[in-house]
């Protein structure tokens, strides 16, 4: 997409949301110098300083970070994760505009979210995999649903960025089966499903293979057992219910209504599940805690739902944010006043400690420099400007009405479902969590542009009849 002046006058709204989009991220680049800090981007670093696949999460993100260690500079990770989102949202817009017959002005609203949202502006700046995961799935589904016939070579493209998505976070490996689905729908030819399905799982299949060369087991994880107890501890009763003798040890702590988060309770000190930091579960551990969550959904299935529920339909879509999971949690998604507190003597898992793991990534000691007025102006922003989750509701909604009444029906349920399932997976299987949100709202806002905002085709103008042949002349008597 040009900027030349024409181009910037039929696009002034765009035009204008994106200038405001790089004015914030060139503030968050000098107001917080370096990155900000999250638990968990430690465990990226430690994986990017000497890769090996890590026990707790995929390692895709550290991956990308030891591609970019010999700059070191954590500067660079925050400027190309700010550069991936507002060029998302250039190809987005000119893909709405162009290709999918979008009209400019809810081209821009529909991209304004993904530029402006100030929560997605911070997460940008985080030290996580969560925009990595974004610009792969997002960037695929947009070629995905491109018009035109969808060739091998094309799913062959999306299949690979789907399959990176997935060794990224591991909630995108359903994207793959909505794929699948999309292309069902389209009535495409079955090389196509080979190519889609073979690059999805050449990354997904190498991954777990040198995950069974580490840790035995041919998975992604060795959490998913762990995590599915932490969601089961927040409603399991082992005073109703008596469970198996050698599961007894994993029944949580304290009365339902007083428990800790169901995440939170998964890492909490004396917690059941013997977690320690610098250390991993064992493969016992795992297998044990996915028989007491089993065990405890059969035996409270309404329990479940009504936990899943809550955290779905009440926690993602009310207007107002609470302090979950925890207190410390959502304050590292707000931009801070000083720097976080790192604790850099705690023990990372893979050996050393966090501030070791920093220096030797860095060259440095990794600390955020929190710059005024800059810093303050995001701040206040950040309390006035943000998609709150009633609005990404009825998003939503709107979305899917447009599926049951508007044109384009397969792409629009493309983008729905998938936004859909990125809000459901984290609840189902884990717990909420505030920034796992913001990866769906690019695709719920695309679904609802082009469900109601597509432009009318223009009449084709009826064909002029064809004027009467002139009479011959005749020849003149002589």
């Amino acid at each position: 997409m040009s900027f030349s002046p024409s181009t910037v006058r039929r696009n002034w709204l765009f035009c204008a949301v994106l200038l405001v989009g790089v004015v914030l991220r060139v503030l968050a680049m000098v107001g917080f110098r370096g990155v900000l800090w999250f638990n968990d981007s430690y465990d990226f670093v430690r994986i990017a300083d000497d890769p090996f696949p890590h026990p707790l999460r995929p390692s895709g993100y550290g991956l990308f970070l030891w591609v970019l260690k010999p700059f070191h500079s954590l500067a660079l990770v925050t400027v190309l994760q700010h550069a991936a989102v507002l060029g998302l949202a250039v190809l987005g817009y000119r893909m709405l505009v162009r290709d999918f017959e979008v009209r400019r002005t809810w081209a821009a609203l529909a991209v304004a979210p993904m530029l402006l949202d100030a929560f997605q502006v911070e997460l940008e700046h985080l030290l996580l995999s969560d925009t990595l995961f974004t610009a792969l799935v997002f960037g695929a589904m947009l070629l995905l649903a491109k018009p035109g016939e969808a060739g091998w070579r094309r799913a062959a493209l999306v299949g690979a960025l789907l399959g990176v998505a997935a060794v990224t976070r591991s909630v995108g490996v359903p994207l793959f089966l909505i794929a699948v689905l999309y292309l069902l729908l389209r009535r495409t030819r079955w090389p196509v499903y080979v190519a889609l399905a073979v690059t999805f799982a050449l990354p997904v299949g190498a991954y777990a293979t040198w995950f069974q060369r580490e840790h035995g087991r041919f998975q992604m994880t060795g959490v998913d057992g762990v995590f599915l107890w932490g969601r089961t501890a927040a409603f399991a009763d082992c005073d109703a219910f008596t469970p198996p003798p050698d599961l007894a040890r994993l029944c949580p702590y304290g009365a339902k209504g007083d428990r800790p988060a169901s995440s939170h309770q998964i890492w909490e000190d004396n917690s059941p599940t013997g977690w320690s930091n610098g250390r991993a579960f064992d493969q016992e551990t795992n297998a044990r805690a996915q028989r007491f969550a089993v065990w405890a959904i059969k035996n409270q299935p309404l329990d479940y739902l009504r936990v899943v529920s809550y955290d779905f339909f009440v926690r993602t879509f009310s207007w107002h944010r609470s302090r979950y999971p925890t207190v410390g949690t959502e304050a590292r998604y707000h931009f801070p006043t000083k720097p976080t507190a790192r604790k850099p003597e705690l023990p990372v898992y893979g050996g050393g400690a966090r501030g070791a793991v920093v220096y030797e990534y860095s060259h440095g000691t990794g600390r955020t420099h929190v710059v005024e007025p800059y810093a303050g102006v995001l701040r206040g922003y950040q309390e006035h400007v943000s998609v709150p989750g009633t609005v990404l509701g009825v998003v939503l909604l709107a979305g899917a009405a447009g599926i049951v009444w508007r044109r384009a029906r397969a792409r629009t349920a493309l983008f729905w479902t998938s936004g859909v399932a990125l809000l459901a997976i984290p609840p189902i299987t884990v717990d909420f969590d505030y920034r796992y949100m913001l990866p769906a709202l690019p695709f719920a806002c695309f679904a609802a542009a082009m469900a109601w905002g597509r432009r009318r085709p223009v009449p084709a103008a009826p064909e002029a009849e064809p004027a009467p042949a002139a009479p011959e002349a005749q020849p003149a008597d002589a």
